[in-house]
Formats: C-alpha cells, structure tokens, sequence
C-alpha cells in the first residue's frame, strides 16, 4: 500500500496522464486522442483482429469492458500489446445490477468485487482509469441514500484498491436518476477530496435535461476522460453529428478546462466502413484533422 505522501505525490503525475494538462493554455487538436468502445467492433472477430483494425483506421486507444475471466483478460492484453493498441480504460459492469447504494449487503458486496476486477484489469493493461456508475435512484434508495451510502463504500472498500493499483475512479453521469446537475456532479467528487476520484463525462447523456458544453466547465480540472454521442429529443441517441449536440461548443469547452486526453466514442457497433466513417466524425466535429 502507498503511504499518503507518496500516494499524493503519485497522483499528481498519473491525473495529469489521465486528465489533462491545466496549466492554462488552450489545448490543440492534436492533444485529444480518438478512442472507441470495445463492443463497436465486430465481436465475431477475435480480438487480434479487431484490435488490428482499430488501430489500421485511426484509433489508437480504446475502453474496455471488465471481462468475469482472467485468462480473457491475459489474451486481450496480450492482442492489444500486438497491435500497438493502447487500452486506456475499463468500464466497470457491475454498477447498475448491483448498485453500491444498494441497501442489500450482498449486492453491495457484489459491486464491490467488480470494482475491485475493473481496477485489477485497469492495471493489468496499463490503463489509467475505471469508469464507476457510482449509484442508482430506484425504490429503495432515495437520492441522499444514494449519495451517503456509495460515497461510504467507495470511499472504505474501493479508494484502498484504487490506491494499490494506482488506478484513477472517474464517476461517470448516466440516466441513472442521480448528478442531475454539474453543480451535484462537481460537489460529489469534491467531499471525497482524493486525487484518485475524477469525473468521466459522457457528452450525449447529459442533453436531455442539460447543455454539455456548460457541464464540461464546471467540471474544469476534475475532468478525467470523456464518452462521445450524440442525442436528440425526437430519436434518442444517433451518429455524431446528427443530435442537438453543439460540436464547436464542446470543442472550445474542452480546450477552454485544457483537455488533453481520450476521447472515447461509445456508440452501437458496426463493420470497417462504418467505423472509419466514426473516425472521420470525429476529426471533423473535435477539428482533429
């Protein structure tokens, strides 16, 4: 285990991996790397293949869902060590069937071990950060529930694990009936005043109710990484580019809180030529090219 001197002094080097550059000047293009979603590539493929592609058209960096076996979890390190695929986040999949603001015990208990997989994968592969869905509003669990009872657990049973892998917790905002404003958003990461706890902000998930661009300078330095969708009222989520969501604007607010890190498409999976054309939507909406 890390001292907290040591621990403090560490953090400092990896958000700035993780995160972002703060030192006030605008980020370029060039700083923000194009990521995709594991699940958008063809699954029949095997990961050698599909990891191959990704890199073959333009995307050199990728999210990966925490896998139940750790024998899979050796072969997709091992494919993307062979493509020069760099993972650099784990998605966390037992937070919405087990929520840690579950009043169950067990299924607290079983959140808790995903996480504890996600971290172990996260620095299995090298990756710098796990995506948490850290609660979930629903009949048994009022708001201020939810906010009491996941702060309690990961802050005794997840910041610990967090810390020996030195692996970054970025809660994500989901439609999960909780953070509903970036005021809530902000003050939530904050009371846990740990350099290991970040925000993971998902672009499209927020336009039914907000305006992303605004949530993206509110959150400012505790920006960890960031989901790309798009979303419009009328058909739900789309392409990029297609939704309610002002590209130019989260381009200026990126650069405006100095982001210079992954920015991850997370949208329904397709063959080559589609997911080239992602990429192309991507270069043009971020002005990458």
């Amino acid at each position: 285990m890390l001292s907290r001197r040591d621990l403090f002094a560490g953090a400092a080097a990896l958000t700035a991996a993780a995160c972002h550059d703060t030192a006030g000047t605008a980020a370029t293009g060039a700083s923000i790397t194009r990521s995709m979603l594991i699940s958008m590539l063809p699954p029949e493929l095997p990961y050698e293949e599909r990891f191959r592609m990704c890199v073959e058209i333009g995307f050199p960096a990728m999210e990966v869902q925490t896998v139940a076996d750790s024998d899979e979890a050796q072969k997709i390190r091992a494919a993307a060590e062979k493509a020069g695929l760099r993972i650099h986040s784990v998605m966390n999949q037992a937070h919405w069937k087990f929520p840690l603001s579950s009043p169950d015990p067990a299924e607290v208990d079983a959140s808790v071990a995903g996480m504890e997989a996600s971290l172990e994968q996260a620095q299995l592969y090298g990756a710098d950060t796990v995506l948490l869905v850290p609660a979930v509003v629903r009949d048994d669990t009022a708001y201020e529930q939810a906010w009491e009872r996941s702060q309690a657990v990961i802050r005794e049973r997840i910041l610990p694990v967090a810390e020996k892998h030195e692996v970054v917790v970025a809660v994500e905002e989901v439609w999960n009936k909780f953070l509903l404003t970036a005021r809530d958003f902000c003050q939530y990461i904050d009371e846990f005043r740990h350099p290991l706890v970040k925000a993971y902000f998902d672009v499209g998930n927020v336009v039914h109710y907000g305006v992303p661009q605004h949530w993206i300078r509110q959150i400012g330095d505790r920006l960890a990484k960031v989901h790309l969708k798009d979303y419009t009222r009328k058909d739900g989520f789309v392409n990029l580019g297609e939704g309610d969501v002002n590209w130019p604007e989260i381009r200026q607010a990126l650069d405006a809180v100095g982001y210079q890190g992954n920015a991850t498409v997370e949208l329904k999976g397709g063959d080559r030529a589609y997911l080239d054309d992602v990429g192309k939507r991507v270069d043009r909406l971020l002005n990458l090219a």
